[in-house]
């Protein structure tokens, strides 16, 4: 927050010429105006699940307009590909992802400044165009021969979720198309080009009226849950680990609470 200098107060007035300066009572200035400022500045890199696009793009609004020397960069897709990046030396300061088992890759590879911290979690539900000219009704009709169904690739968080999910259904289900990140397979559904998908209850919210939603009694069975941490190569380490307080704090519980997410 930028500060502004207190008014100084009001200099004694000339009398008229060849009178004496009559004497002020009480001090004839304020305080000195402070010069504190925000220390916070920089751009701050943050590779983030596709999952987390809408909330963190308004937490990182948020963010900037208490820190208006920061800006916050954000490039959303499939945890694993962004691990992938940050292995192979691409800049960023914050990562955050949809499941421990891809954030390792990070912390394994020693690029990891500090312990990651599950920051909420998630669950999979199912969703279908508004006309479902599939009639599905449940999960099991995603076995159903002729519904084709879209998922995420196994290589990715809601992939490997999606596999778990179906083998505790136990049902083998053929989809027709692989995706490289969750919303690629809401945007398949949104598109009439599947009957179904399986898509994170976060991103079936913001789809809103686009598609219909059908909750899945078990889906608590399988929680995807998602660490943040700041990265050994980042550039602007304080920037960016505000941020990650920001978004561990009450303000970045709520939106995540309020975006569908579950608790840590």
């Amino acid at each position: 927050m930028k500060v502004r200098p207190s008014r100084l107060a009001a200099a004694a007035l000339m009398t008229a010429a060849g009178v004496s300066l009559a004497a002020c009572s009480g001090p004839s200035h304020a305080p000195a105006p402070s010069t504190s400022a925000d220390p916070l500045a920089g751009t701050v890199t943050v590779l983030a699940a596709a999952s987390l696009t809408e909330v963190y793009g308004d937490l990182a609004a948020r963010f900037e307009k208490l820190h208006p020397k920061v800006t916050i960069t954000e490039n959303f897709g499939g945890s694993s590909a962004l691990a992938a990046q940050i292995v192979q030396g691409a800049p960023a300061d914050l990562f955050a992802t949809a499941n421990e088992a891809t954030m390792e890759t990070v912390t394994d590879a020693g690029l990891a400044d500090g312990t990651p911290v599950v920051s909420a979690t998630n669950i999979l539900t199912l969703v279908v165009p508004p006309s479902n000219p599939a009639g599905v009704k449940t999960v099991a009709d995603l076995a159903k021969p002729g519904v084709k169904v879209a998922l995420c690739d196994k290589s990715v968080p809601c992939g490997s979720a999606a596999i778990s999910l179906l083998a505790a259904e136990k049902l083998s289900v053929t989809p027709v198309t692989l995706e490289t990140d969750v919303k690629a397979v809401l945007t398949k559904v949104e598109l009439d080009e599947v009957d179904a998908g399986l898509v994170y209850v976060t991103d079936a919210r913001t789809a809103g009226a686009k598609v219909t939603q059908i909750p899945i009694p078990d889906a608590a069975n399988v929680i995807n849950r998602y660490p943040i941490v700041v990265l050994a190569g980042s550039t602007h380490k304080a920037a960016a680990r505000a941020f990650e307080q920001f978004i561990l704090s009450a303000t970045g519980k709520a939106a995540l609470k309020n975006a569908g997410f579950g608790a840590p």
